[in-house]
């Protein structure tokens, strides 16, 4: 009888020691897991990251060359107004 119980002891301890080594070993795959996602989120922000700024420096150029046109729009503008005031104070 008291071999049943060192064996039943035996196998539950090994049991115990199993579940703690497969705790372990799930613990490091998922940190390697963890770290291969860094990995691919890092490249994908640095992707989309290139191409924002890409797109920013399109549009900024665009909102630069309207703001070039319509000064020179409001300088016409002033101009034709200027010469009606002008016109009209002469009379």
């Amino acid at each position: 009888m008291v071999q049943v119980a060192w064996a039943a002891i035996a196998l539950l301890a090994t049991a115990l020691f199993g579940m703690f080594g497969m705790f372990f070993y799930l613990g490091a795959r998922i940190d390697s897991v963890g770290a291969a996602l860094d990995a691919k989120i890092d490249s994908v922000a640095g992707a989309l990251d290139a191409k924002i700024e890409g797109k920013i420096d399109s549009v900024n150029s665009r909102i630069d060359a309207l703001g070039a046109r319509l000064d020179a729009r409001i300088d016409s503008l002033a101009g034709l107004l200027q010469a009606h005031i002008e016109r009209h104070a002469v009379e």
